[in-house]
């Protein structure tokens, strides 16, 4: 019988995947759902078995099945490694991903999964975390905080019961690679807590799942069922979240675990001394806890060695917005922002030319095409005034507008403040106004049209010069004096889009940004 494989991933199937899966299905083929490679351009994807191996067709529709099969399919591929986008891929992290079946235990074993949980048990407690931290491994979501010395925190603080959660409240726009891996591989996000809890003495774990990704947590939920007996006596469940992107601050998410309303908490003291219930508490990003197996099994040296200053390993990027080949890829830090955007994501889909790139989510900084030298490095992000955070590049062509781009993230800021402090609160709406001010053409800020007396304050002209000092010190007052990084991280799509784009806040909004 022939054998197909086509992913299940949640992309995929919102590309047709289950249309070409029943299409397959109807021809007696056997069909085998697994992830996504993670080239969404050529989704959906159909590899057949053959004499040679996997060989791919894709995109394919359902009523092309036919040609699939009898290979005359003008969108045939071959073996999927030779391909341009993933031939030149370092996939630490995502080597099963679109291999394997996602929810077969014998799967997972055939391709390397357990024997780093198996290596790790036959260590000491801190022979894991000294492992970790020789390979360099620095946290996959945020700031880059090296994953060895928390778990080291967490492991020397003396306490009758530990926790190890994940963040998976994946909120940032441009990114999917925690939601790839957790539908693509889940027993290797279960395999990283599993170790991590041996490694620091924990004996529970939840994983924090967004609620709009509804694939994700049925297939973390029953991997979870199927792995219980592979992984005990740590015990693993899945908690769901409610779509706060603010759920995402780590602090913000331990609240909502426990049942209360997500707000960021004060630190000290740190959640790896006094975390979940008041226990000492080990939370990482998907990626980083994913990024565990493939250390504690061949090595933290094979780890450090790629990599690019102190940025150790492979980081999987994930390339959105206005680009031609949309996708996650997984390579060494140290590839240039240019490389990454011109060379592996082909450049605009529009055809026009790139702009800008924003990297690190909503908040994150903008890139102008004369910085695409930039090595993908945590210090050199830093030093450049923006920040890697997940990784997720999203690319604009020249009909952006970035004065509404900065003003976005004062709203975005507004909007999702959990209201604790008041450079985030109040902060980001002084900034949407100041914004208005500058640019001119009348446009509000979100909620004020109720309040006359505000609104005609806000929209009274005033010198550009001194606007543009305001608007600042306003960021710079957030960036220093908010509670946590939401307020601290929204001045950088702002003063990045005034330094490298300043004519853009010179003339009124177009009609266009003005929606």
């Amino acid at each position: 019988m022939t054998r197909a494989y086509v992913s299940g991933d949640m992309a995929s199937v919102a590309l047709g995947a289950d249309e070409v899966v029943a299409a397959l299905a109807v021809r007696g083929v056997e069909v085998v759902r697994t992830g996504s490679r993670g080239l969404f351009r050529i989704e959906p994807l159909v590899e057949i078995d053959t004499p040679e191996g996997r060989i791919a067709y894709g995109p394919v529709e359902a009523n092309e099945i036919d040609a699939v099969l009898d290979g005359t399919h003008a969108s045939r591929i071959g073996r999927i490694e030779d391909h341009p986008f993933f031939a030149p891929q370092q996939r630490f992290t995502f080597a099963r991903c679109g291999v394997i079946d996602p929810l077969s235990l014998d799967d997972y074993a055939a391709h390397g999964g357990w024997q780093a949980l198996d290596k790790a048990r036959a260590l000491t407690p801190q022979a894991v975390v000294d492992e970790v931290k020789a390979s360099g491994l620095r946290g996959r979501g945020g700031a880059g905080f090296p994953t060895g010395i928390k778990w080291q925190t967490v492991l020397d603080t003396r306490s009758p019961e530990k926790f190890i959660v994940c963040n998976a409240d994946e909120g940032d726009s441009g990114t999917f690679a925690d939601r790839m891996l957790m539908e693509g591989d889940p027993f290797c996000l279960i395999e990283g807590m599993a170790i991590a809890a041996h490694a620091v003495g924990a004996g529970h774990g939840f994983i924090y799942i967004r609620s709009e990704y509804p694939f994700a947590i049925r297939v973390m939920q029953a991997a979870i069922t199927r792995a219980a007996p592979r992984i005990a006596p740590f015990a693993l469940e899945v908690r769901v979240g409610a779509g706060a992107y603010v759920c995402g601050e780590e602090t913000a998410l331990l609240d909502s675990i426990e049942g209360k309303r997500g707000q960021v908490r004060a630190k000290p003291p740190l959640p790896a001394i006094e975390g979940l219930f008041g226990r000492p508490t080990v939370i990482n990003n998907v990626l980083s806890l994913a990024a565990v197996p493939f250390i504690v099994a061949e090595g933290a040296q094979a780890y450090q060695a790629v990599g690019f200053g102190r940025s150790r390993g492979t980081m999987p990027i994930q390339l959105a917005g206005n680009v031609r080949n949309g996708g996650l890829f997984e390579a060494g830090f140290g590839i240039t922002l240019g490389e990454l955007v011109n060379d592996i994501g082909g450049g605009t889909e529009t055809g026009r030319p790139v702009k800008t790139v924003q990297v690190g989510g909503p908040l994150g900084a903008y890139f102008p095409p004369a910085m695409f030298d930039l090595p993908f490095d945590y210090e050199a992000f830093a030093a450049a005034g923006g920040l890697i955070g997940h990784a997720g590049i999203t690319v604009f062509d020249d009909t952006v507008d970035m004065a509404h781009m900065a003003r976005f993230a004062m709203e975005f800021c507004a909007h999702e403040s959990c209201g604790k402090c008041t450079p985030c609160r109040i902060g980001a709406v002084r900034g949407m106004e100041t914004i208005d001010r500058i640019v001119g053409g009348g446009r509000q800020p979100g909620g004020l049209e109720a309040m006359p007396q505000m609104r005609n304050a806000a929209a009274r002209p005033r010198d550009r010069a001194a606007e543009i000092a305001l608007l600042r010190d306003l960021c710079d007052t957030m960036k220093f004096g908010s509670l946590c990084a939401l307020g601290g991280f929204t001045p950088y799509p702002v003063l990045s889009a005034l330094d490298h784009f300043p004519q853009d806040f010179d003339q009124p909004a177009t009609a266009q940004a003005a929606e």
